[in-house]
């Protein structure tokens, strides 16, 4: 029997399909719905396992990242296949890596920015025509929700100075990318994340994003000493690179809200090599090089 997800592009219709069919098949991820979209589509988060607390892992913040959130799906796919069968992931025992510990996932925290860059215009609706003069019709490369805020830039995270750096970039209202919103918070979609985070007792996230095999691990002067350990981890079993975002990618972003909010752990891997949308082909051969990261980011 072939798998359930495969190295192909799914727009919202196809992943829904994909989630109710992993969760029909393996009866113990428990499906929850954390938020709605602008467009109204949903988010969804899968719990896997039990615990005090969980590690949280999240994809596809951006409409031309798409792939991660094939590659996530694709992970999910593997790890309950294991641990249904008693298997191992690159050589870690699924069951023994989740004893006593749960994983969030939210494969796709934009469903409308992932719905833009695929189906284009078709996915816009009434806002068709507002937001092709805003890509200029370049829809492919659209990162934006559909009212055009860029979402990891919308986290309450040294959100005044990402503002000010993106003014003094000249992005001043929304667009297809890198637009913080007018204030942090602002959207439904970052809502969910920060939420889910705040009723569950999340230890660590980790956001994938595309391109560049690098690994965001720190944020201002609030890193726990112990991230740092766990970034040259990842980037050990990966082979990504660690390093530091600057202007106007510093600040603004999931990884960087959870690690000043909670004092815990957070990290932002950029998964794949290429110009984004990177081809969906790449998803198999992207989870394989990162299959025993996320095994360990399970576990630490």
């Amino acid at each position: 029997m072939g798998n359930i997800v495969n190295s192909a592009e799914y727009d919202y219709a196809g992943r829904r399909k994909l989630i109710d069919s992993l969760c029909e098949k393996y009866g113990f991820i428990k499906k929850r719905v954390i938020g709605r979209s602008c467009g109204g589509r949903d988010i969804t988060a899968l719990k896997i396992g039990a615990g005090e607390e969980y590690c949280l892992i999240a994809a596809a913040f951006h409409g031309s990242e798409r792939i991660t959130s094939v590659v996530l799906l694709m992970f999910i796919e593997k790890l309950c296949g294991a641990i249904a069968e008693g298997g191992d992931i690159k050589g870690i025992r699924a069951a023994r890596a989740l004893n006593g510990k749960g994983v969030i996932f939210v494969p796709c925290v934009n469903p409308d920015g992932c719905e833009i860059s695929l189906r284009g215009s078709v996915a816009c609706g009434e806002l068709a025509g507002t937001i092709g003069k805003m890509c200029r019709n370049d829809f492919a490369h659209w990162n934006a929700n559909l009212r055009g805020v860029d979402i990891n830039h919308n986290f309450n995270a040294g959100w005044q100075q990402l503002r000010e750096r993106e003014m003094a970039a000249g992005i001043y209202c929304p667009g297809p990318t890198r637009f913080g919103g007018f204030r942090p918070e602002s959207e439904p979609e970052t809502l969910a994340l920060t939420e889910l985070c705040r009723t569950v007792n999340i230890r660590h996230v980790t956001a994938l994003h595309s391109q560049g095999e690098v690994i965001y691990w720190s944020y201002a002067g609030n890193t726990p000493a112990r991230g740092k350990k766990m970034a040259e981890i990842m980037a050990t079993s990966s082979g990504y690179s660690l390093d530091t975002p600057v202007g106007i990618a510093e600040g603004g972003g999931f990884k960087d809200w959870f690690i000043n909010e909670f004092g815990r752990p957070g990290f932002t891997v950029e998964l794949g090599q290429g110009k984004n949308p990177l081809p969906a082909e790449n998803a198999g051969k992207i989870l394989d090089r990162v299959s025993e990261m996320l095994m360990l980011c399970i576990m630490m």
